[in-house]
């Protein structure tokens, strides 16, 4: 009986031990990488086809790791076919269509670095929320549980719209449980 208790105590003092060895210095909340070693095959993308320039001068100077004509650009190809502008996808400052909106987000000033100051608040609250012992020794997804009283309740937000006569689209059924 008493070696029983003495090997179930060593297994859980091993267990505790191993759960704290593998506990990251920055907590995860959305385990969204593969756990597998196989090859993405949504990464490869084909290249686009070669082309003669008519004019070899307007080449760009090879720059290594830089950009080539041939490489895909998914997300520019869609905007395209959708018949939007493919060259607003990286504007080179804020468009003047939207200084406006800029400017009066800004009228009380701009925190230079709002995405440090982000990032060490929410690695705070995802410490302080990084689920239960067995939660985090086997790896198990706690980011909806962590987030939960932060988010929005849709259908009581479409509500609270319509009671005040504004126009909007519908949400997806309630779950019915």
């Amino acid at each position: 009986m008493r070696a029983a208790r003495v090997a179930i105590a060593i297994f859980l003092a091993t267990g505790l031990g191993l759960a704290g060895c593998s506990r990251n210095s920055q907590p995860q909340l959305m385990n969204v990488a593969s756990s597998t070693d196989t090859p993405d095959e949504f990464a490869i993308l084909p290249n686009k086809p070669i082309e003669m320039p008519e004019d070899l001068a307007a080449l760009p100077q090879p720059t290594p790791g830089g950009a080539n004509r041939v490489d895909p650009t998914p997300e520019a190809d869609a905007v395209a076919a959708l018949g939007g502008d493919p060259a607003r996808l990286n504007p080179g400052g804020v468009p003047a269509a939207d200084s406006a909106l800029v400017s009066r987000a800004a009228r009380f000033g701009v925190a230079d670095e709002i995405r440090q100051t982000l990032a060490a608040e929410d690695l705070e609250y995802r410490r302080r929320n990084d689920g239960r012992l067995l939660e985090r020794l086997f790896n198990v997804n706690v980011y909806f549980k962590a987030y939960r009283p932060m988010s929005l309740d849709q259908h009581a937000e479409l509500a609270r719209w319509r009671r005040a006569g504004a126009q909007n689209v519908g949400a997806p059924p309630e779950k019915t449980d």
